[in-house]
């Protein structure tokens, strides 16, 4: 045995019901002396058996639950079941997708873990103690299962919480020099799997890009924060009229620039605009310039507890703004995807917003991420991405 962590009395409520997360101020104390990634039991004051869990002395979530038996052995066998589970998921939920989320930590029993999938080639992200010791095991087994071109793994700021250091390299196989080339819904994107945000490509929001798409047809729209362009490339494919993307990563739009392109869209019905979203609106709002349709797709605001204030005051000013830019009836889509900003949190941000700007908005339709992308019922936590459509009159 690793060690045992020893919750302080009444702390054992969460874990009984299933939550992955045991937090520092839960723990009475630490029997033997288990290494940060390592396999350890939760057990009650008491002394009750709870949960297998992976421990890290260096983050406020001191141990991370994935299974509930006892009798379980925790060995390779133990995590190629985890993962191969994990994969025929995805198979019956998306069964012609070659571009997906394999892997999702904890939702999927890996704390930790995050695999997606572009075609023939595997990015990995080990965001915690746990995932960091087993990856040249789960690169093995991904590798037997699945026999990709390659596995990348990837960086993530995640990981400093953990008390882990950056960690990106070809963890098996080559990739290519250059971008490779997705499909989605029938629309092309380059995805550069060494560089870029998070793995390369926003996998989470295909579906509500799709659902967006054609309510796009013959209005003017500003995509903001727009990253690589994609809502752009399927509002562009339902008709829009034109499409302003804004964002304030120049490696970014040129992306999107090469993304318009492989779709064939003419140069006249786009245009680029590099700049902060936030400065940038505050400049158009006061020349008057207005658009049909805004899609506000932020990058986390929320890192932590702390910053969920800060984050409320950002979502707020970047939805007043979108709603003093659209015209009479227009329509926004607004994003948040800080887990810390629940979704009830989220809608009375946007109703203050609209107050502020003394416009009338309706909720027309939700969106949240992709089933690749799922929430465990126990895990709430894992349902990180809400958004609304709103018509603005």
């Amino acid at each position: 045995m690793n060690g045992r962590v020893v919750l302080r009395p009444g702390k054992e409520k969460p874990v009984r019901r299933r939550h992955p997360w045991v937090f520092s101020g839960a723990v009475r104390c630490i029997e033997g002396e288990p290494k940060p990634g390592a396999v350890v039991e939760v057990v009650s004051a008491k002394g009750e058996w709870l949960a297998w869990a992976e421990f890290n002395p260096r983050s406020q979530i001191r141990a991370r639950a994935f299974c509930w038996e006892q009798g379980a052995v925790i060995d390779e066998a133990f995590w190629r079941m985890r993962l191969a589970a994990s994969i025929e998921r995805r198979r019956q939920l998306l069964p012609d997708v070659t571009t997906c989320r394999l892997i999702f930590a904890e939702s999927d029993g890996v704390p930790g873990l995050i695999v997606d999938r572009y075609g023939a080639f595997l990015v990995m992200q080990c965001l915690t103690a746990g995932a960091d010791a087993r990856k040249d095991l789960f690169a093995r087994l991904l590798h037997d299962l699945l026999s990709p071109a390659a596995i990348v793994e990837r960086d993530d700021p995640v990981r400093r919480k953990e008390g882990l250091a950056p960690a990106q390299g070809v963890l098996s196989g080559e990739l290519p020099d250059a971008p490779i080339i997705i499909s989605e819904n029938g629309h092309d994107f380059l995805v550069d799997l060494r560089s870029g945000q998070k793995t390369g490509f926003f996998l989470d929001q295909a579906d509500n890009r799709a659902r967006l798409a054609p309510y796009c047809a013959g209005k003017e729209v500003l995509n903001a924060f727009s990253y690589t362009g994609a809502f752009a490339v399927y509002a562009l494919a339902s008709g829009a009229r034109h499409v302003v993307n804004l964002d304030v990563s120049a490696e970014a739009l040129d992306v999107a620039v090469r993304n318009f392109a492989l779709n064939g869209f003419a140069p006249d019905r786009w245009e680029n605009v590099q700049g902060d979203a936030f400065r940038q609106m505050r400049v158009w709002r006061d020349q008057g310039r207005q658009f049909d349709l805004i899609v506000l797709d932020p990058p986390k605001f929320a890192a932590s507890r702390r910053h969920i204030e800060r984050a409320a005051r950002g979502y707020k000013d970047i939805n007043w703004l979108a709603m003093r830019l659209l015209r009479p009836n227009g329509l926004l889509a607004t994003f948040s995807c800080s887990g810390l900003v629940s979704a009830d949190l989220f809608q009375k941000i946007v109703f203050g917003a609209a107050l502020d700007a003394g416009r009338e908005v309706r909720i027309i339709e939700r969106f949240h991420q992709r089933g690749d992308h799922p929430a465990l019922l126990t895990f709430p936590e894992a349902a990180y991405l809400k958004g609304l459509l709103c018509h603005v009159a």
